[in-house]
């Protein structure tokens, strides 16, 4: 079996062009799901049945403790894997095609209200290069809604600053181009002409963002970042990039943006994803009708 989670891995990066993190998900759960089978003396994938499959699911929500939503991404490795392996002509049958488990109650993201955001933006020291780099790095996440790993992972070539778009290579290399507006624009202007050639002192990269050896920033350190300046502006929740990408979206629909432009700014292949932050703006509206009408 390990030897087609392999194939599957591989299958993956290069067909579908799967980020490293997602490889990294779907091997950890493969990686389960096999020593389950191996336990029950199944040890190639031929031998895999739909007993397997739902045995494995009770296991792991009884045995392992572990949540609906974890075992609902085991599941989805197991089914992806299993089609694989049906189109590869490894299997006849889909073992994992009946399976099936209510799928959990998604969670609301979590958010930074407008002035929240505007407290984060003005954290950075400005007088320090990596100060302005990180105002800079803040303002591009907010005003385009971008991946953390998106951001990161900018080239240059990726910036048309004259008319504020950038051309972003998103999941399974999709392309789209996403607008920044004028004050971000500012911002990285601002950092590219002052800030990144003193952080390279002289050496070379592609990458926008760039720290004080002059390699690029990794999504660790700019999420250590923000968590940092989050605090710093007196925000007492923990604060992740990905929670400026979810504001990024709310405050959009909020201001009148329609679903279907924040979904291709997102870059988010199904509309039903996008839909989750239709969800936020009616539980908000719920609670402001709570708090302030007089039969509330």
């Amino acid at each position: 079996m390990d030897v087609w989670i392999d194939r599957f891995l591989a299958f993956k990066k290069i067909e579908m062009g799967a980020s490293l993190h997602t490889l990294e998900a779907y091997g950890h759960d493969l990686a389960i799901f096999a020593a389950f089978c191996a336990k029950r003396g199944v040890t190639t994938v031929e031998g895999v049945t739909q007993a397997e499959i739902l045995g494995f699911v009770v296991h792991r929500r009884q045995r392992d403790k572990v949540s609906a939503r974890t075992t609902a991404r085991n599941l989805t490795a197991i089914r992806n894997f299993c089609k694989f392996l049906l189109d590869e002509g490894a299997i006849h049958d889909n073992p994992a095609e009946l399976v099936d488990m209510q799928k959990p109650a998604r969670p609301l993201p979590k958010l930074l209200t407008e002035n929240e955001v505007e407290r984060l933006l003005d954290v950075p020291d400005l007088a320090k290069p990596n100060g302005l780099r990180d105002r800079a790095m803040l303002e591009t996440l907010y005003a385009s809604g971008l991946r953390v790993s998106e951001l990161v992972r900018l080239p240059l070539g990726a910036l048309n600053l004259d008319i504020g778009l950038l051309r972003i290579i998103g999941k399974r290399r999709k392309e789209r181009l996403v607008p920044i507006g004028d004050e971000a624009a500012h911002w990285l202007e601002k950092y590219l002409g002052e800030s990144r050639p003193a952080l390279l002192d002289g050496r070379r990269s592609e990458a926008v963002f760039v720290t004080n050896r002059g390699g690029p920033m990794t999504r660790q350190h700019f999420h250590l970042l923000v968590d940092q300046y989050a605090k710093r502006a007196g925000i007492a929740r923990k604060i992740s990039p990905h929670v400026l990408r979810h504001s990024f979206a709310t405050h959009l629909l909020e201001h009148g943006a329609d679903l279907r432009s924040v979904q291709e700014m997102l870059g988010h292949a199904n509309l039903t994803t996008t839909e989750i932050y239709t969800h936020i703006n009616r539980e908000r509206l719920k609670k402001v009708h709570q708090k302030h009408h007089p039969r509330g």
